[in-house]
């Protein structure tokens, strides 16, 4: 269920991509590096049989054989190993042509450009930045973010350097996120008493922002957060200052209620009968007894009650 209290801060706004990752055209790589040894070994055969017949067969045999070669080194020239965690982009003349994401010796186009793309899944952590929160003060925040290439073709083609775009984007958020909110708020939601709301507000702010690059963000968290040092004292003493306030009224809150209930029990046991004046002055003795910070020195009274 979401908290009515925390709206979007940012309604980011990127361009449309202009592309999509497509599947490229490939097929195994074993089959053809197999054709082109054959290839290469047959037309060195056959290189070395024109020779040796001699005659008219010499260049027919060379330009056989050459042919064969190059077929092969052709051929050769297409196969491409996929690792683990990696995807290859295609491109021909510039155009892009597909991504190649199964692993192992892979086969495409010779005349392609092929380019390596990690699709792993990455950590990114923020410098620590100086922001001020929603009520000016000054706060340190940093960041890490979880995050990984979904989409190939936007991560090569919509943004330069997509790992970089990435690192400046999540930078903006945390600033971003860190000023919408107070550090600490007890009526509102505040970004040290509210971690999970805010970092599911930080994660849907970095998904907009990275979303046209190809990128998906799959968790962040903020792994620091504090006053500025020349601020941290004074907030120290506030917060310091607001518990020792909270004590106090539970402390008084409680001793009314004992009070009370001594009042109660006495007049229902008919212990004692005690006239207004009577009762607020054993009403005042008893609050300073269970309010005061030192243990209450007895004063045993000898004399009559109203002595």
């Amino acid at each position: 269920m979401e908290n009515p209290d925390l709206e979007v801060t940012a309604k980011v706004e990127m361009p449309r991509p202009q592309i999509v990752e497509r599947t490229a055209r490939h097929v195994g790589g074993w089959p053809m590096l197999g054709l082109a040894v054959v290839l290469v070994l047959g037309g060195a055969g056959v290189i070395i049989a024109g020779g040796s017949a001699g005659g008219v067969m010499i260049p027919v045999g060379v330009g056989a054989g050459s042919l064969m070669v190059l077929a092969g080194l052709v051929v050769g020239a297409g196969l491409t190993p996929v690792a683990p965690g990696e995807a290859r982009v295609l491109q021909v003349l510039g155009r892009y042509t597909g991504t190649v994401r199964t692993d192992g010796l892979r086969w495409v186009n010779p005349i392609t450009e092929r380019r390596r793309v990690s699709t792993r899944i990455r950590n990114h952590e923020t410098g620590l930045a100086k922001v001020n929160d929603l009520d000016g003060n000054p706060i340190e925040i940093s960041a890490v973010v979880v995050w990984q290439v979904q989409d190939t073709a936007r991560a090569m083609f919509e943004v330069d350097d997509f790992v970089e775009f990435v690192a400046f984007q999540t930078e903006a958020a945390v600033r971003h996120i860190a000023g919408s909110y107070p550090y600490d708020a007890g009526d509102r939601i505040s970004l040290r008493d509210n971690a999970d709301e805010i970092t599911a507000q930080l994660s849907q702010e970095l998904s907009l922002r990275v979303a046209s690059a190809g990128v998906r963000i799959i968790e962040s968290r903020i792994t620091r957060l504090a006053y500025a040092p020349e601020i941290a004292q004074a907030m120290l003493r506030r917060q310091q200052a607001g518990a020792v306030v909270a004590a106090r009224q539970r402390i008084v809150e409680g001793a009314v209620g004992m009070v009370q209930m001594a009042l109660n029990k006495l007049d229902e046991e008919h212990v004692v009968d005690l006239d207004e004046e009577r009762k607020a002055s054993m009403v005042s003795n008893l609050l300073v007894v269970l309010c005061a910070d030192r243990d209450a020195q007895p004063v045993v009274n000898t004399g009559s009650l109203y002595q």
